[in-house]
């Protein structure tokens, strides 16, 4: 099993210090990560920013670090678009082949997407088939530089680990594999341990934060007492020592034969702020635990 740090990490985007792409690649090998996965956004892997030249610049100073990069991480959100006449599907799947084009050059072999969120009066079954669609192009597109789109249990439409398992059966694309996370199955109170093994054959990636909740209250003067405002409030925390069963998370992906990259991410507020020296200490730690609890 490899170890990664993902780029969004240091991208600044919720209050965190910022790195460039370049001082990003030398950051993480200084830390001692065996990969990176890079997001395919602004401030790092844009398809804006980048063409062939200065992509293989980037992919000359990874190797000189010694580490690989095997994922790069899209950002799409499968539902239509509210104005009809905007190609906003089109422009998704021509944004992910940019980045199956531009990561072929870096030597990635997997670029991770979300499926979609639902909004009020959707058809769930129009939602579906859309997304089904949508994905097939994708990895049609993808095979051509001989990539694998791996869908991120993230977003609304098939979120749940059967349903994640349904919906790849239904692309039915031998390029098409999971980005298996614990956080949100542990969210919404599956079995880690039974979901990360069922889904360990057909997972390419996965992607790891710790987390702690806040339960949240609202005060009821007429009652002088308190009435529960849910859901908890979420925070993330050093890895390890937040309410995600990461043993079991772990222990099921090896049971059924996971032996792929396992990634950190800080893509949310943290305790302790967002330094460049807490951010590098909540890595550290990460790798740590790793090593002590799942490689050792």
């Amino acid at each position: 099993m490899q170890l990664g740090l993902f780029s969004i990490s240091y991208g600044g985007l919720w209050g965190q210090a910022s790195l460039d792409l370049k001082t990003f690649v030398r950051h993480a090998a200084d830390l001692g990560f065996d990969a990176i996965m890079l997001a395919g956004k602004r401030p790092h892997l844009s398809p804006l920013d980048f063409d062939d030249s200065t992509a293989s610049a980037i992919a000359d100073e990874i190797k000189s670090t010694g580490m690989k990069c095997p994922v790069i991480a899209a950002y799409t959100d499968l539902r239509p678009a509210v104005a009809l006449e905007v190609p906003f599907l089109e422009m998704q799947i021509a944004y992910v082949e940019s980045l199956c084009r531009l990561g072929s050059l870096l030597g990635a072999t997997i670029v991770r997407v979300f499926t979609a969120y639902e909004t009020p009066g959707q058809n769930p079954h129009a939602s579906w088939l859309r997304v089904v669609g949508v994905l097939r192009e994708m990895c049609d597109r993808a095979a051509n530089y001989k990539m694998t789109v791996a869908i991120h249990n993230h977003h609304d439409v098939a979120l749940h680990t059967a349903a994640l398992l349904e919906l790849l059966n239904d692309v039915d694309r031998p390029n098409c594999k999971l980005g298996f996370d614990a956080w949100s199955p542990a969210l919404r109170g599956e079995d880690l341990y039974a979901a990360a093994k069922l889904a360990a054959p057909l997972t390419a990636i996965s992607t790891n934060a710790d987390y702690i909740l806040m339960p949240r209250y609202r005060y009821r003067p007429e009652l002088v007492n308190y009435e529960t405002e849910g859901p908890e409030l979420v925070r993330a925390v050093p890895f390890g020592t937040g309410f995600i069963d990461y043993r079991a998370f772990f222990r099921g992906l090896r049971d059924g034969g996971f032996d792929g990259l396992a990634t950190y991410e800080m893509c949310s507020p943290i305790r302790g702020g967002g330094t460049l020296e807490n951010l590098d200490s909540y890595a550290q730690t990460y790798l740590r635990w790793m090593r002590e609890e799942v490689l050792k």
